[in-house]
């Protein structure tokens, strides 16, 4: 195989990643700002975010690298998918600011204090509703002509998109509540505990539907799963993420191994974004446009490829070091500075 058929491959596996660590690790984060609304009073809300705080901002590096990734290998992708989900993903932007700015914000405010701490959540929940809707247009598939885009501004809107949009709320929501089960204890552990079995039960459900509803769209995902049977081969998935929901459900309520639901939580999510990936591969862009397709040309691919190389293990690097120097749990009296 030639470099023009291995390095779009390439590509498409690091934008891949890039999204998945992104969506992991920033997503217990917009979890707990959907959550902030559960807290019992204001000291709570200082735990549950002080969890996050000295972590929080580096995760949102992987989003920079899948966007920018995008951008350099895929640029035909970049244009078509920015231009049709222009509102939505500027939604997203807007609102992963407003939630930056709160976070910051309500640590050094006094009277306003409630004020960013309910602009921590929305624009919490209102970033999880993007990627969420963005997610679905892409899934529910964009009808092409010559390359070019036939839906209007508001193409992407659905009622599967919607539905998306509200399930990664709530996917988010359960990735929250793993993760203050994981760094807290005492009465901040145990309502996240009691947030977390439901959610499950609710996240498990949304995943059925969303599958449900996959036959009646036209983005050729069902026909990937179902033709030349590829079922055989592709049904541990949907099997694993069965026996994933039940370990959770079981982990969510049960006492000690604390780490437990939130790394079942984690591995919910990646067998959801596997599924996604074999199902709508090999194009980029759900229903016909290809990752050959898109593709820039492989001097250029070659070229940012290079750079990723140092790149990617010095992101890889620091990220593992700050989770690794900041582990453990998170007293109730902590400050953030």
């Amino acid at each position: 195989m030639d470099l023009q058929t291995v390095l779009p491959v390439i590509w498409f596996g690091v934008i891949g990643f890039g999204v998945l660590m992104y969506v992991l690790l920033d997503g217990f984060v917009l979890g707990l700002g959907i959550l902030a609304p559960f807290a019992e009073d204001e000291g709570q809300l200082d735990h549950m975010m002080n969890t996050a705080a000295p972590i929080w901002d580096g995760n949102e590096t992987w989003l920079v690298l899948g966007g920018a990734g995008l951008l350099a290998a895929f640029p035909k992708a970049y244009a078509l998918v920015l231009s049709a989900l222009y509102l939505p993903v500027l939604l997203m932007l807007i609102a992963l600011i407003f939630r930056g700015v709160a976070f910051e914000f309500r640590f050094k405010a006094r009277r306003a204090k409630p004020f960013w701490g309910a602009a921590f959540s929305l624009g919490s929940m209102l970033a999880a509703f993007a990627q969420g809707v963005i997610l679905g247009a892409l899934v529910e598939g964009m009808p092409l002509e010559g390359g070019q885009y036939l839906g209007g501004a508001f193409g992407w809107f659905s009622p599967f998109s919607m539905l998306t949009g509200i399930a990664v709320v709530f996917g988010y929501a359960l990735l929250g509540s793993g993760w203050l089960i994981l760094k807290t204890e005492g009465p901040l552990q145990k309502v996240a505990r009691v947030l977390a079995r439901p959610l499950v039960l609710v996240v498990a459900a949304f995943m059925g539907l969303v599958s449900a509803w996959l036959p009646f769209l036209d983005s050729r995902i069902m026909a990937r799963w179902f033709e030349d049977g590829n079922f055989w081969w592709l049904a541990p998935v949907p099997l694993l993420v069965l026996a994933n929901a039940v370990a959770l459900w079981r982990a969510a309520m049960r006492e000690g191994r604390d780490a437990r639901p939130f790394v079942l939580t984690l591995c919910f999510f990646a067998l959801g974004f596997a599924g996604l990936v074999l199902g709508i591969w090999p194009n980029i862009v759900p229903p016909a446009m290809t990752i050959w397709d898109a593709a820039s040309p492989p001097s250029s691919q070659g070229f940012v490829l290079a750079g990723l190389v140092f790149l990617l293990p010095a992101i890889l690097g620091y990220t593992w070091w700050s989770y690794s120097v900041f582990k453990g749990k998170v007293a109730a009296d902590a400050g953030y500075h």
